[in-house]
């Protein structure tokens, strides 16, 4: 895949998804207002969704401080296209590492990069005679990217309060990872409007949007849409769908159900069952590792 393929809306209207809890304006003062106290920043985001589940305004907010990207849940994303966005992100000149929290992959390689990417501050300190004072990272993300679950795992704690639904406020706290790296855990951050539809699309399809701001068989529909013009073969072993270009969002849904046999009297789809058990199988690992989005350009 050279470029990830858009679908077609094929005449489906596509709200955009725009979702910002008050509170999540209080995290970017926050955020702000603690910058002082940290020497990087560190931004958690989903390796399915590498731009889209990036805060366009955090630039802004931290600008000046060293950065860090990771690109978590890399166990359920495309291999191939993880390995494209990494080499996106050197290319830049942004230090970028891809892990799987839950399973512990590629998180050995965080210390080692936290070092490369201050080595000019670290090694001003130890000039100063300063070499044992603490690192601090604030670590940032929109939520149900896995910042928590990524602290724990480097941590070898729960320290971090996990929560698997987004939007849930937590205030911050630091976790220390030795006697050289302290993390400042921060609450999730999303920007207060998606401009572009798509971006929305993608963070429903990942969960960082709750399910309730959407149409579970409109998201479906979309997720079903992306699957035919991407992975047609996901669709194949799957739901054993095939020849379906063309089709739109609606014919996928209603396709997918038939092939389950999710039928109501009449012989009609139930469309409503259909979209859950696609959303459900997709958010399940069932229908492989999938990415959402390929780098702009290369």
């Amino acid at each position: 895949m050279d470029q990830f393929e858009q679908p077609a809306e094929q005449g489906i209207d596509i709200p955009s998804i725009q979702w910002f809890p008050g509170h999540m304006a209080k995290t970017r003062r926050l955020i702000q207002a603690n910058l002082k106290l940290v020497d990087m920043v560190l931004e958690i985001t989903d390796a399915r969704i590498p731009q889209s589940s990036r805060n366009p305004e955090l630039d802004r907010w931290v600008e000046g401080k060293p950065r860090m990207l990771v690109l978590n849940k890399c166990d359920n994303a495309d291999p191939s296209m993880t390995k494209r966005w990494l080499r996106y992100y050197e290319k830049r000149g942004i230090p970028a590492m891809a892990c799987d929290c839950k399973t512990g992959a590629g998180t050995g390689a965080f210390l080692p990069l936290v070092k490369k990417t201050l080595a000019e501050l670290l090694a001003k300190r130890e000039a100063k005679g300063m070499k044992g004072r603490m690192t601090r990272i604030m670590v940032v993300g929109v939520p149900n990217v896995g910042k928590s679950s990524f602290i724990n795992r480097m941590a070898g704690t729960k320290r971090a309060k996990a929560e698997d639904r987004p939007g849930v406020t937590r205030g911050k706290q630091w976790v220390s990872l030795d006697k050289d790296v302290e993390l400042l855990d921060m609450p999730g951050v999303l920007w207060p409007k998606f401009e572009d539809p798509l971006v929305g699309e993608k963070l429903a399809f990942t969960g960082a949007v709750k399910d309730g701001v959407v149409d579970i068989e409109l998201l479906a529909m979309r997720l079903l849409s992306y699957l035919a013009a991407n992975y047609p073969e996901r669709l194949a072993e799957r739901f054993k769908m095939t020849d379906l270009a063309g089709l739109s969002g609606w014919e996928l849904l209603e396709l997918a159900g038939r092939k389950r046999g999710m039928l109501v009297s009449g012989g009609e789809v139930n469309t409503e069952r259909a979209a859950i058990t696609v959303m459900d199988e997709y958010r399940g690992g069932k229908l492989g590792r999938l990415t959402f989005e390929a780098p702009p350009e290369e």
